[in-house]
């Protein structure tokens, strides 16, 4: 294969993208606008056309399918959907077929981040119930709803942009549920196959033979609490208090005073009022100790009186993948100060921190543990981007306008259905009833979208007109098709497919859509075959990125509470994407003929 100085610019500028969002050492938008800059600078991007991608359909499309999605989780009609259909008292492939199945459907019709976001803690909750481990059931939650979004256009951002692309190539857009006869036969296998048998490939967590074990006893948090006046452990030995925390199930870790660590060894050591503890335990225990031993959770600083005072909750909460929290510290994000809330403790998959909890650089997939008055939650949630996961940190949302919400989001997609109404304009509609009626707060309305994915679509839509329009995809589509050479088109098919499931396992699912989806088209036409199937297989397999936790947002948010290890998603995964490709290839073809 012979490029062209463009082309290389172009294609070398793709590799280091694809190198470094692998690494992850900087956050994907981030290098995603840098690569764009980048690309204007070596001139392979006209400057005048740099800044497309941020009003392309697609981008549009999927900002206003994440408010739209805030809107039915904030309303509660999803809500009520999941509590009439899910129960407690079933054995496990039973619950895993249900909530899966559940999962699938509701992230058919909005976004599968957040169709998990609203199921995961109803299955956490039934896991506690059951006395099992929440790693059992929260991977095939989260695989199913990535699965369910295969199934109409606005269920995956990949469905997306392959329709706007093949609008622009080929001259008209995929419709709502022309993905449905594909994306529905690899929902409904994959889910079936999850909850009959791929479960119990999943690493049996150790803990799960215990009876009553809590869902966060796989990643215990470390904590913080204070020493108070009236505490029977001021003026105590180090070495007794070390005993009573021990008995109740508390593991003492470092005892913090004046900024300093006492040396754990000088047991004869007595604690002071104001030494902070620094222990590891559940949740629950936490609590007990504290209650117990008249600990408190904050230090008894002036400023922090309001806090002491109020009538507060503990918050279970997640920190999802791009949130605004992530890569910083309770500390340098004030959270005292804005919200009231006390970070006093962090659950990192069995991880010792080697700092103070309020001084640790929070990572996605962290569960933290939250002291915050009750109505300052909801605005916690909306500005951090953390997840919770107990209700009992939240209260349940106000469902006298579900059926409304739900009744206008689905009139606006009959109208876009039936082509009365451009897809764009029906989500800004309801976006905008939404919004009127204050399903979405106003105030809150640019914190539903996620900007950095907005960012990274912006971003890489001009670097793939570039790849397009340089004539590169037409040299690596030869390059395919010459190695191919012999084979039937679609066994060229299925290489696609499965080539563009590999990439999507260690990279974005929309930049992969990005690269893969004009390589597609350029493939088929070399083939003389219709671009469409093409398509269609990048669309499937750019969403089904099941074998690592970074490949998709769903996998990273899942990994602290479920206890997972880097290594565990493949178990599953694998079989999961052999089904999908076995399944997607025939029903592509018979859906759109070569």
């Amino acid at each position: 294969m012979m490029f062209t100085p463009e082309q290389l610019t172009i294609l070398t500028l793709l590799v280091a993208v694809l190198v470094l969002l692998v690494w992850g050492r900087w956050r994907y938008d981030l290098v995603a606008f840098g690569a764009l800059i980048a690309a204007v600078i070596l001139g392979a991007v006209p400057g005048d056309k740099a800044f497309e991608g941020f009003g392309h359909p697609a981008t549009v499309i999927i900002a206003l399918v994440l408010v739209v999605s805030h809107g039915l989780a904030s309303s509660g009609a999803v809500d009520l959907i999941a509590r009439a259909v899910l129960g407690a008292g079933t054995n496990i492939s039973s619950h895993i077929l249900r909530v899966s199945g559940l999962g699938a459907v509701l992230s058919s019709f909005m976004n599968n981040v957040g169709a998990l976001a609203l199921l995961m803690p109803v299955d956490i909750e039934a896991a506690r119930k059951a006395k099992r481990s929440p790693g059992l059931t929260l991977m095939p939650l989260s695989f199913a709803t990535i699965l369910g979004g295969l199934v109409t256009l606005i269920g995956t951002p990949p469905n997306i942009i392959v329709s706007t692309f093949r609008e622009r190539t080929l001259g008209a857009p995929f419709q709502m549920f022309d993905y449905a006869p594909v994306g529905l036969a690899c929902a409904v296998v994959g889910v079936a196959f999850i909850a009959l048998i791929g479960w119990r490939l999943i690493p049996q967590p150790k803990d799960d033979t215990v009876p009553g074990t809590s869902p966060y006893e796989l990643d215990e948090y470390i904590a913080e609490l204070t020493v108070t006046q009236e505490s029977e452990f001021a003026g105590k030995p180090l070495a007794e208090v070390d005993a009573t925390a021990k008995e109740a199930e508390v593991a003492l870790l470092n005892v913090i005073r004046n900024h300093h660590r006492l040396p754990h060894a000088a047991g004869w050591l007595k604690l002071q009022a104001g030494d902070v503890l620094l222990v590891e335990t559940a949740a629950e225990k936490i609590d007990a100790f504290a209650g117990t031993n008249k600990l408190a959770y904050v230090e008894k600083e002036r400023h922090h009186a309001e806090l002491v005072e109020a009538e507060l909750e503990l918050v279970e909460a997640v920190v999802r993948p791009g949130a605004a929290i992530e890569g910083r510290s309770s500390a340098s994000l004030s959270l005292l100060d804005r919200f009231g809330v006390w970070l006093i403790g962090i659950s990192r998959q069995g991880k010792r921190l080697g700092t103070r909890v309020r001084r640790t650089s929070l990572q996605a997939g962290d569960v933290l543990l939250l002291l915050a008055p009750k109505e300052t939650v909801p605005q916690l949630v909306e500005t951090t981007g953390v997840l919770p996961l107990r209700e009992r940190g939240l209260e349940v949302t106000d469902r006298s306008r579900a059926l409304l919400s739900g009744g206008i989001f689905a009139a606006a997609i009959a109208l876009s259905t039936f082509g009365l109404l451009y897809l764009p304009i029906a989500l800004a509609l309801v976006a905008l009833i939404y919004v009127l009626l204050g399903i979405v707060p106003l105030r809150n309305l640019y914190d539903t979208i996620e900007w950095p994915v907005v960012v990274l679509i912006g971003s890489l839509i001009p670097i793939g007109n570039a790849l397009e329009s340089s004539g590169a995809t037409g040299v690596l589509a030869k390059g395919i098709v010459d190695i191919s050479t012999g084979l039937p088109a679609w066994a060229v098919l299925t290489i696609v497919m499965a080539l563009t499931m590999t990439l999507s396992d260690v990279l974005n699912n929309t930049a992969t859509t990005l690269v893969a989806a004009p390589i597609a088209v350029e493939v088929a036409q070399k083939l003389g075959s219709n671009p469409d199937p093409f398509l269609m297989a990048v669309a499937v397999a750019a969403s089904c990125a099941f074998l690592t936790p970074i490949g998709h947002k769903n996998n990273t948010l899942i990994m602290g509470p479920g206890g997972y290890s880097f290594g565990d998603y493949w178990r599953l995964g694998l079989p999961l994407e052999i089904i999908v490709v076995a399944v997607g290839v025939p029903a592509i073809l018979m859906a759109w003929p070569l």
